[in-house]
């Protein structure tokens, strides 16, 4: 895949930046060194020290994808970013949905807005907030990491945001669903989750098409949940 890329000094959010635009081949990439009210999933908000992080999205118009199979996008990406990664560092995982962790520290978090046409994506735009050149995280965030705190050395930017996009637009042509799950994070054993009804143990099972999440608790139920229905404690 051919990527148009836009570097921009700040932004609120480089998804809303791309909100609106169209690329006729390939995909176009907005690369910002700050954004003032970049976000993750839901009301969560990223922060990113100014020029030390990897802020960017991507526009796609992905050809044929229906609805109902969105989720592989998300699993290509994550799996993208992941792979991306232990190049440099080793123990990357993905957090169900599309967190990048690295052992229990959160290194990368993704947002994924979706157009649609009738029963098909008509544009796809992917959020990226990957901590690279951070020392030191000031918010309320329980858990982030960066390459610099697990590596000790900086890391170059540019560099690593054209070996994400390369594998990205590498994986968007092939089945990743198995290489997906195989970097699950608590992918063996039995962990603690909380749903609506309280905290209970289970292991992990499988992540269907449709990007619901299956559980098998300690008393041998199957669980299956949505985004936010379930956390990790």
């Amino acid at each position: 895949m051919e990527w148009k890329i836009i570097h921009i000094d700040e932004t609120n959010s480089t998804n809303r930046w791309l909100k609106g635009k169209r690329v006729t081949d390939g995909g176009l990439v907005v690369v910002t060194d700050y954004q003032t009210a970049g976000r993750g999933c839901g009301t969560n908000r990223w922060e990113s020290e100014r020029g030390k992080n990897l802020l960017f999205s991507m526009l796609i118009h992905p050809k044929d994808v229906p609805a109902s199979r969105q989720f592989r996008l998300s699993m290509a990406v994550s799996l993208a970013i992941c792979e991306a990664l232990e190049e440099l560092i080793g123990d990357v995982s993905i957090k169900w949905p599309n967190d990048i962790y690295w052992r229990d520290g959160k290194i990368c978090g993704i947002l994924i807005e979706n157009t649609l046409t009738g029963t098909v994506i008509k544009d796809c735009i992917i959020g990226v907030g990957l901590n690279v050149n951070q020392r030191v995280f000031h918010s309320d965030a329980p858990n982030p990491v960066s390459l610099l705190q697990i590596s000790g050395q900086e890391t170059d930017r540019d560099v690593l945001l054209h070996h994400i996009l390369e594998r990205f637009g590498q994986l968007l042509t092939q089945d990743v669903c198995q290489r997906y799950l195989s970097k699950i994070y608590r992918r063996k054993g039995f962990y603690p989750y909380a749903d609506e009804n309280g905290a209970f143990m289970a292991e992990f099972v499988d992540v269907k098409d449709d990007g619901h999440l299956v559980l098998r608790d300690d008393g041998g139920t199957w669980r299956t949940y949505a985004f936010k229905e379930v956390r990790f404690i």
